[in-house]
């Protein structure tokens, strides 16, 4: 079974982008996150969908 969410770390390894551009994308709307108790995880779905629109 494939992961729904990915840690930030995850996210940095899957893309080869770097933590700040991350965020960056967090904050334009560009990828979608779900806020776990301190931890924030990165929708698979808009990783892919992130990738596909390039």
């Amino acid at each position: 079974m494939e992961p729904i969410t990915v840690s930030i770390e995850g996210t940095k390894q899957a893309t080869g982008l770097g933590v700040t551009k991350i965020y960056e994308l967090i904050n334009q709307g560009k990828l979608e996150t779900v806020k776990i108790g301190r931890r924030t995880l990165v929708k698979t779905a808009s990783i892919r969908a992130l990738v596909e629109a390039a």
